[in-house]
């Protein structure tokens, strides 16, 4: 499974709009509203990578009011669980 974050700029009084639309598209799992730079957080979770250039610039760019966007590839993922695990001694 590929999984790509995706920092989307948008229009700012659009912006509920732009995430109900992405979140509703293929290959999108999550959409996170923002403070900072970016508006919208974005997580496509794939296949293939030929699939997140479809989910993002096929389809993502082309919601109106997405004005810029920046992907990101995850390479390894982390959670509290998995470090739990690395870190436990064994003494449950």
């Amino acid at each position: 499974m590929i999984t790509a974050i995706v920092f989307v700029k948008a229009e700012v009084d659009r912006i509920p709009e732009v995430a109900e639309a992405i979140a509703s598209l293929e290959g999108v799992t999550e959409v996170y509203s923002v403070t900072g730079q970016i508006d919208l957080i974005v997580m496509v979770r794939v296949r293939h990578h030929d699939d997140v250039a479809a989910v993002v610039a096929d389809r993502v760019n082309k919601v109106s009011g997405v004005r810029e966007t920046e992907t990101h590839i995850a390479f390894r993922a982390y959670s509290r669980h998995d470090l739990e695990s690395a870190f436990s001694l064994g003494l449950d």
